[in-house]
């Protein structure tokens, strides 16, 4: 070979390696994780996420990559948040935990593979055509939440049973989640003989109303509806229930581990492992359509007993032995 020839043939193969090497970087798939939350309140549900992916065989960094979209409790930033991760063509959109974010995705793509988790049903909501055949590009998991709201007013009824006037706090700017649990509350209030208020609150500055409202009714304790509005809010509301001696309870483990009374939901880290598992198989090349919609039945039963104490409250043997968790 000609030292000319070869000068050529050694330049041409230093130009292509790089370029090689950036196509094999560009094929690895990109995951959009859109959520209603922020990544320090949620980063136990990433964590749990990636395990599900890792059983799959997909780590972070290594043969897959995340694309994280945060909208920091603010629903009305998610159609704009999904907008972005279409226009980046990620090839699947994992929306964990988030019935608007979910939403949000699917009004924004009918092509791109979505995978949500919501507590509501998704047939209702319009996520999916049915549970055991999703049809188009959506599918994932529900969990065992909204319906579990006449359960933690009876849980609430139960540790304070002098309260005859109780409050459901909760998100307009997330109409599915509201419209269905303040019927199913309204329903279990009237079972119980109790009067139900319904406060609304989508900004921070809404919680001094609402408190300052509640004293107002008389009320004798509050529920705080699911929505990741409040869960990015838990330690807020804890102190706001401990300052206000307001017993109250909600679905998330957060609010009771930040100070209060008590929490009762699904497990959110079992769901969102379940999230990763089936995005996972949709990048192994499964289609949403095919994926039968998981159901999350776990549920944990989580007391502060602290708080329970500042608050007067006399928790019960029976209802101690019940809980998954006692925070003492």
């Amino acid at each position: 070979m000609r030292r000319r020839d070869f000068i050529t043939l050694a330049s041409s193969a230093l130009i292509a390696w790089p370029l090689a090497a950036r196509a094999q970087q560009a094929a690895i798939p990109v995951i959009g994780f859109l959520s209603s939350a922020s990544p320090d309140v949620y980063a136990y549900v990433v964590s749990a996420f990636r395990q599900g992916l890792s059983e799959t065989g997909y780590v972070e960094g290594r043969n897959v990559a995340i694309e994280f979209r945060w909208a920091d409790g603010q629903n009305g930033r998610l159609p704009a948040l999904a907008t972005d991760l279409v226009r980046r063509q990620v090839s699947v959109i994992a929306a964990p935990g988030s019935t608007p974010a979910a939403l949000a995705a699917k009004a924004t793509t009918a092509t791109i593979p979505i995978v949500f988790e919501v507590g509501i049903d998704p047939v209702a909501a319009g996520l999916v055509s049915s549970l055991a055949r999703p049809g188009g590009n959506v599918t994932g998991v529900t969990n065992i939440n909204i319906e579990l709201a006449p359960k933690r007013l009876e849980l609430l009824r139960d540790l304070v049973p002098t309260a005859n006037v109780i409050a459901l706090l909760v998100n307009p700017t997330s109409p599915d989640i509201t419209k269905t649990v303040s019927r199913d509350l309204r329903a279990g209030a009237r079972t119980l003989g109790l009067q139900l208020h319904i406060l609304d609150a989508s900004t921070d500055g809404d919680f001094d109303t609402v408190f300052a409202t509640l004293i107002q009714l008389g009320a004798g304790a509050l529920m705080i509806a699911p929505d990741l509005f409040f869960i990015t809010r838990n330690e807020a509301l804890a102190k706001l229930t401990i300052r206000h001696a307001m017993p109250a309870i909600t679905q998330y483990r957060e609010f009771a581990t930040a100070g209060g009374l008590m929490s009762y939901g699904g497990s959110i880290t079992d769901a969102a492992r379940r999230v990763g598992v089936y995005t996972g198989r949709v990048l192994k090349g499964e289609k949403p359509a095919d994926l039968p919609v998981q159901r999350s039945t776990k549920v944990e039963l989580i007391i502060n007993l602290k708080t329970a104490k500042t608050l007067g409250l006399t928790v019960s043997p029976t209802l101690l032995r019940r809980a998954d968790e006692v925070i003492e």
